[in-house]
């Protein structure tokens, strides 16, 4: 994970899903296509696609395997539109404690590219709890689910940015370098077992969330595994949003996660004690979340008739994985995401030493306005070398001030 985006936002949608209409077969592909490309832009570990909302809007959604249903977190875009709603959901936030609504909305039709789907039933958030601009410094208006996908085989390309959606029934097993693994399927989300080496005395057999829907490498619920030890190594950390909050958590390094044949090393990995009021059966009894930081590694084919997913190495897979070498947690703001303010620094870390505190503003990096980047270079920037110089002038108070730290490994 991007130390500085603090993706992984958590909100737990507790709903009956008999309660929703079942999709008919409303997708739309050209008679004798048996596959559709859809494009797609690869920002903060996000695969964000272009949507058309009901033939007026272009809006920009989230492709999220480890979400059941389709979601629009902005009701403003169905309340112009005059688009009424059937049904009033409660949800509940990750703290458990806050009282949240999304909406059911009939009839909504979707673009991507030439893939048309008509006639969808979405939920629309009351408000927009997720707060992706916030967070992650993307613009995102909502999240593609399983609900839309599910009928297809699912390949996804990061290097060449395309998801391509295969009729099943053209479809073969793929040759090549590509390892199937075994996948359940539990309300649409795809899972699979991977065996976890924690540390170089303790193996598990992990069970996972194949979640595109998150940013990070790899997440663990720390209290789904008895006798659970944190790494030697490790940071306490805000590693997450949740409605109730930030959401407090450890980050660090397991030994190796085994996926088929392919092994990866030192896998930066959240951990987080999952709260025992959580609804069990919306875990489904996993251990923890594989995302895109890990996946991004491979093409991944996922296979939702077969229940298969296939992983093909990309270029680079082994590389190591990265962390940021500054401290600083740090959120957009502004019309443009352009402005930014730290809300964490992780003790003993470069940032704390040189006297950064929760609150200020970074105005710029090393001479660079920080008004001309995005999160994502603010982020890149505290992933350098170790030993390079950051000089930051950040402003308190209305007073700017000048800090100087070097950056180093935290982990």
């Amino acid at each position: 994970m991007k130390k500085c985006t603090l993706l992984l936002v958590l909100l737990y949608l507790i709903l009956d899903a008999s309660l929703l209409p079942a999709q008919s077969n409303d997708m739309i592909i050209r008679r004798g296509v048996r596959k559709v490309e859809i494009p797609f832009e690869y920002e903060n570990n996000f695969i964000i696609i272009r949507v058309i909302f009901n033939d007026v809007f272009p809006l920009k959604f989230i492709f999220d395997t480890g979400a059941e249903h389709t979601i629009l977190t902005r009701r403003e875009i169905t309340d112009l539109l005059q688009i009424n709603y059937d049904r009033k959901f409660p949800i509940r936030g990750s703290d458990l404690s806050v009282e949240l609504y999304a909406y059911l909305a009939r009839g909504v039709k979707l673009t991507m590219n030439s893939l048309v789907a008509q006639n969808r039933s979405i939920l629309v958030l009351e408000d927009d709890y997720f707060r992706f601009e916030e967070f992650g410094g993307i613009n995102v208006h909502g999240i593609l689910g399983a609900d839309l996908f599910r009928r297809f085989i699912v390949k996804i390309d990061y290097r060449k940015k395309i998801i391509t959606l295969y009729d099943p029934e053209y479809f073969s097993k793929p040759s090549g370098q590509f390892q199937e693994m075994a996948m359940e399927l539990h309300r649409n989300k795809p899972y699979i077992v991977a065996p976890t080496q924690l540390n170089r005395n303790k193996t598990i057999e992990g069970k996972y969330l194949i979640d595109t829907g998150a940013s990070i490498s790899l997440l663990l619920y720390t209290n789904t595994y008895k006798s659970f030890e944190l790494p030697s190594r490790y940071v306490r950390s805000k590693i997450g949003m949740g409605l109730g909050g930030y959401l407090q958590g450890f980050i660090g390094r397991i030994e190796r996660i085994q996926l088929g044949d392919f092994a990866l090393d030192g896998v930066i990995t959240n951990f987080q004690e999952i709260s025992p009021e959580i609804d069990s059966s919306f875990l489904n009894k996993r251990n923890g979340i594989i995302g895109n930081q890990l996946l991004n590694r491979f093409v991944v084919i996922i296979d939702y008739i077969g229940e298969k997913i296939y992983l093909q190495p990309d270029r680079g897979y082994r590389r190591s994985f990265q962390y940021d070498k500054s401290g600083l947690i740090i959120a957009a703001s502004g019309s443009s995401l352009n402005e930014f303010s730290v809300v964490d620094v992780i003790a003993n870390s470069p940032a704390e030493e040189a006297g950064i505190q929760i609150g200020d503003e970074i105005k710029s990096v090393n001479g660079v306005p920080t008004s001309f980047m995005h999160l994502a270079d603010l982020s890149r920037r505290f992933y350098a070398r170790s030993g390079k110089k950051i000089n930051l002038i950040i402003k308190r108070n209305d007073t700017r001030i000048k800090k100087t730290f070097r950056l180093r490994e935290l982990l």
